[in-house]
C-alpha cells in the first residue's frame, strides 16, 4: 500500500477518534489533541512539506466536522505542522520518536498550537486572554504531552535494525 494512502487512513481514523472517543477523557473540559501527535509523528518520519499538509487537511477536516470556527483549526495545525517539521532528520527519526525528544517536540508544538488558537478563538468572548492561554492552552498541551507518552513508549520497544 502506498505511503500516503496509509497515512491518509490512519488520519482519518484518528480524527474518529478525536471526535468520538477522546471527548471522555477530558479532565476539566481539556481533551488530549491527537490529531497533533500524529502531526509531529508524520514531521518526524515525512518532512516539513508532508506535516504542513497533512497539518492543513486536518485542520479543514475537523473545522468541517465540529462546524465552529472555520479555518481556525486549519490555520493553526499548519502552523504546528510548518513548526514540527524543523525536526525532522532523516537519520535520527528513529531515535526521536523513541525517547523524551518526540514528547518535548509535542510539548512545544503544542503550546505555540494552542497559543494561536485560544488567542484567536476567545476574542469577543467573556474567556479572558490569561485564561485563555493558560487554563486552555498550557493544560492541553500539558495533557497532550502526556498522551504523547504512548507512542513514545511503543517506539522505544521496538527493536532497532542495525
Amino acid at each position: 500500500m502506498p505511503k500516503h494512502v496509509r497515512l491518509t487512513i490512519i488520519t482519518l481514523l484518528l480524527v474518529a477518534l478525536q471526535t468520538t472517543i477522546v471527548n471522555f477523557t477530558s479532565i476539566a473540559n481539556i481533551i488530549p489533541d491527537i490529531m497533533m501527535i500524529w502531526i509531529v509523528y508524520i514531521a518526524i518520519t515525512e518532512g516539513q512539506i508532508p506535516a504542513t499538509v497533512y497539518g492543513f487537511a486536518i485542520g479543514l477536516l475537523l473545522d468541517l466536522v465540529s462546524g465552529q470556527f472555520l479555518g481556525l483549526s486549519a490555520l493553526s495545525k499548519t502552523i504546528a505542522g510548518f513548526l514540527a517539521g524543523y525536526f525532522y532528520n532523516e537519520n535520527k527519526t528513529q531515535m526521536n520518536l523513541a525517547n523524551y525528544q518526540f514528547l518535548v517536540i509535542v510539548g512545544i508544538v503544542s503550546v505555540v498550537h494552542n497559543l494561536i488558537y485560544f488567542v484567536i478563538f476567545t476574542q469577543g468572548s467573556d474567556v479572558g486572554l490569561v485564561t485563555a492561554i493558560f487554563r486552555f492552552g498550557i493544560f492541553s498541551a500539558l495533557y497532550t504531552t502526556s498522551v504523547a507518552s504512548i507512542p513514545m513508549f511503543i517506539h522505544s520497544r521496538k527493536p532497532s535494525l542495525r
